[in-house]
């Protein structure tokens, strides 16, 4: 199993487990309590963002996802 694996849970979190830090977009980590899980918010509804807090299960949050292959990066600009 890699480092980490970030799950896409049906109607739900993504949930993030192994060795990762979390960071605000300044470079600020989130303090974690020794956690080597954590549930991060897909709806937008959870008090305690980004982390959720089961608020998905009351706003009729709907999002399956079926995990598929990414086709492979533009090519960049060259000089």
């Amino acid at each position: 199993m890699p480092a980490t694996r970030i799950t896409v849970m049906n109607n739900g979190s993504l949930r993030v487990e192994g060795e990762f830090e979390i960071a605000d977009q300044d470079g600020n980590r989130f303090g974690l309590g020794g956690r080597d899980r954590v549930s991060l918010c897909r709806c937008g509804h959870s008090a305690n963002k980004p982390f959720c807090d089961g608020a998905h299960k009351g706003c009729a949050f709907d999002s399956v996802i079926v995990a598929r292959d990414l086709p492979p990066p533009a090519p960049k600009p060259g000089p």
